[in-house]
């Protein structure tokens, strides 16, 4: 039997109807797959048979149209359609969504492909991947200080539980007042030591060059060898407990944290240790064989040293030259603080500041501040002195040395530790003031360094940036998922796993930063669904059956007409 006209038509019509069924099949069966585009096909008319040409129009008589017989229609292209799916809140860090134009940027086996699920996870390694392909996330990572490299990509690491970080501390800014109504400040505590003699009758007093083995009591024994340790504990500085502190009799160290042979060695190791400032009338200084300690001014700064808080060789306790005699309490306004600053390994460093009303005229008050701290890793626990002036209103108007520095050898931090310390208004936690007040108040309302802490959760923001949150508060980036643009995202290829590549007609990837030339933003914990309607595929699915019915019964009723006409010529 031959094939008709009719017949050739309608097997064609057959076949597209059968490529419409498979495209509207396909998108119902990917309805819940994430990020999934569907796909949409067009049909054009296949060849024509001519059976008479067309003729123009001439003076007798008008023109006539071609006759044409169409032979069958084809496919003319399966188009997919990029618009956004629905997205979908999921819960979960890993899950990022792009809300607009661009792929995700994935490395499978070492070859570059591009998607739009985002429904990721983290490995054993901690790099984000797609969880079917196991495709590494591209992406660009930090440098030391946490700042975005841009422009080399690499796999996206988030190393959750297993990085740590501290902050060193740049800032501490205190609030309070300051009672100008206080006394002002006229001395320092005075404590005199018993005095030493070269000689058994006690009339050579000893000098600041006198070794300490040639210190004799009254018996001509000497009181000191070398080797000796003398230990200060138990000390107060306005009744805070200085840390205890040693000092060996001789020229070499063997454990404690200072040494020497002569008594101005030992004048210097309590200079040290009790944190005098030298420089505004505190001292250590030695008359008539008498070590006398003259102290910082402020009651804040109140030494108190009793007898057996000097102890040597851990057991012993000479008279000579240890029995003390406080003739002097210092005087003044003052009131003491504690506040904590980090060194850049997290450690904690505890520094003590006494601030001391110094001065008081008709244009307002002048204070002084003294810092001290035993985590200071030299022997002396001073760290310096500054001052603070104030208005007639109360009102602070400047400060001098306002940088601490604090020794921090052989720690294994960054070495010195130095912040600033603040006492105007910062905007949000206030400033100190100098007003009249029953008692001063003061303290450190806030420092930017921390602790040790350890990455504990991540979020990604609009622009692809990854911003991890540590256990210690602080905040860091860990990297930043830009995405990939193409001038035609229709001319991707479709590699199957939601994976796309792309083609001579998709254009080469252009890589941006989520937000700028025209991509998208990305979500994080969402996923973009399918944008499949159903609906519309159905009404695909009933169009495909309905096209496969008419052209079955144009098959049928040529197959008729053909037998009608044998049966005539028989």
């Amino acid at each position: 039997m031959a094939l008709t006209t009719a017949m050739y038509t309608s097997l064609t019509g057959l076949d597209t109807s059968s490529d419409l069924l498979n495209v509207s099949g396909n998108n119902i069966a990917n309805v819940n797959t994430t990020a999934f585009k569907k796909s949409r096909i067009s049909f054009q008319t296949a060849i024509s048979r001519n059976l008479r040409n067309g003729s123009a129009p001439t003076q007798n008589l008008g023109g006539t149209n071609p006759a044409q017989v169409g032979l069958g229609v084809q496919i003319g292209a399966i188009t997919r359609n990029f618009e956004n799916g629905p997205l979908q809140p999921t819960g979960s860090n890993t899950d990022v969504a792009i809300e607009g134009n661009g792929f995700f940027i994935v490395d499978v086996n070492g070859s570059q492909f591009f998607t739009r699920d985002g429904g990721f996870t983290l490995d054993q390694d901690n790099n984000l991947v797609m969880p079917g392909t196991g495709g590494l996330v591209q992406g660009y990572g930090v440098d030391g200080e946490f700042n975005i490299v841009n422009g080399v990509l690499g796999n996206i690491n988030i190393p959750i539980g297993t990085l740590s970080i501290a902050e060193e501390t740049q800032n501490v800014q205190f609030s309070g007042n300051l009672n100008a109504g206080g006394e002002v400040a006229s001395q320092g505590s005075i404590i005199d030591f018993a005095a030493l003699y070269t000689d058994a009758a006690q009339t050579t007093a000893a000098t600041t060059t006198t070794d300490l083995t040639a210190i004799l009591d009254d018996t001509g024994t000497a009181v000191f060898a070398t080797g000796d340790v003398i230990t200060l504990t138990g000390a107060t500085r306005g009744g805070a407990t200085i840390e205890d502190k040693t000092f060996e009799i001789g020229s070499t160290i063997t454990d404690p944290t200072d040494s020497g042979t002569t008594v101005q060695d030992f004048m210097d190791f309590l200079q040290d240790v009790l944190g005098l400032d030298t420089a505004n009338g505190a001292s250590v200084s030695l008359a008539a064989g008498v070590i006398t300690v003259t102290g910082n001014t402020g009651t804040a700064n109140d030494l108190v040293i009793d007898d057996g808080d000097l102890i040597l060789n851990e057991g012993s306790n000479p008279s000579v030259p240890f029995d003390l005699t406080k003739t002097q309490d210092a005087d003044g306004e003052s009131v003491r603080t504690t506040y904590v600053a980090f060194d850049s390994l997290g450690n904690p460093v505890t520094v003590d500041m006494t601030v001391v009303l110094e001065t008081k005229d008709s244009s307002g008050t002048n204070w002084r501040f003294y810092n001290h701290s035993d985590d200071d890793t030299d022997i002396s626990t001073y760290l310096g002195t500054g001052t603070l002036q104030f208005d007639n209103n109360g009102q602070f108007i400047a400060g001098t040395d306002a940088q601490v520095t604090v020794n921090r050898q052989n720690v294994g931090s960054i070495n010195p530790l130095q912040f600033d310390i603040n006492f105007e208004n910062d905007g949000q936690t206030g400033a100190v003031t100098a007003l009249t007040e029953v008692n001063s108040q003061i303290s450190a309302t806030f420092q930017d360094g921390s602790p040790i802490g350890t990455l504990e959760d991540f979020s990604v923001s609009a622009d692809g940036t990854i911003t991890g949150v540590f256990s210690n508060g602080l905040l860091r980036s860990l990297g930043l998922i830009p995405v990939a643009m193409f001038s035609n995202n229709a001319g991707l290829e479709e590699q199957g796993n939601n994976l796309f590549r792309p083609t001579p007609n998709s254009g080469i990837p252009v890589i941006v930063t989520p937000t700028t030339g025209g991509s998208g933003r990305l979500i994080g914990q969402t996923v973009e669904l399918s944008n499949v309607d159903l609906a519309e595929e159905f009404i695909n699915l009933i169009s495909a059956s309905t096209g496969f019915s008419a052209s079955s019964r144009v098959l049928s009723t040529s197959d008729q007409l053909i037998q009608e006409l044998l049966a005539t010529i028989r």
